[in-house]
């Protein structure tokens, strides 16, 4: 897939307020500094779509972006974040909810992962609570280019084994590195070929 234009739609806190749902969708969603909004800017190509920080929390909205004029990028607040409050955080876990639940347009969620770290528990619960809801989804590693090959090997292999302790089938898997623009093509050829069965 060649990306032709990505156009800034909305931002918003409540699902109801996204546009009208007559275009597919497929959002991105992680915990704190995963390197989500590092790897929509290279996705779309454009350094400044998504607004990046080093500051863990900067997305607290429901952010969709025209991608060709056909369907819709999505960036979501993350989830797990330590330096926002409790209340906020809790404002978090429901606006995600209703979107998810509620969006019937949404053709997948990508859930990015550091591959750097071992499983952690938030983003298992996470996916589990996702898969158990019948939300469409694939797994995103992040930061690959910061661990060795093997590394890298042994760190994705230890978050799917532990993942196939409950699901029988793993979710798409992609290895990305937005420092080598490692899985830009990978990522847009499954959008392209999603958008096709539509």
């Amino acid at each position: 897939m060649t990306i032709t234009s990505a156009e800034f739609i909305s931002s918003h806190n409540d699902h109801k307020k996204s546009p009208p749902p007559d275009k597919p969708e497929f959002a991105f969603i992680g915990r704190s500094n995963v390197g989500k909004s590092s790897l929509i800017n290279m996705l779309v190509k454009s350094r400044g779509l998504a607004k990046t920080s080093s500051t863990p929390g900067k997305t607290q909205t429901i952010n969709h972006f025209l991608i060709n004029q056909n369907w819709y990028l999505v960036d979501l607040p993350g989830y797990g974040y330590a330096s926002v409050s409790k209340s906020l955080r809790a404002g978090f876990g429901k606006m995600i909810e209703d979107y998810l639940m509620h969006r019937e347009n949404l053709s997948c969620l990508f859930i990015l992962i550091d591959s750097r770290l071992d499983p952690q528990k938030i983003d298992l619960s996470f996916i589990q609570w996702a898969g158990s809801k019948g939300i469409p989804l694939a797994l995103v590693f992040t930061k690959s280019d910061k661990l060795k090959r093997g590394e890298l090997a042994r760190n994705t292999k230890k978050f799917e084994d532990t993942l196939l302790k409950d699901w029988e089938e793993l979710p798409p898997r992609f290895i990305t590195s937005t420092e080598k623009k490692l899985g830009r093509e990978e990522l847009l050829d499954f959008i392209d070929e999603a958008l096709a069965n539509k």
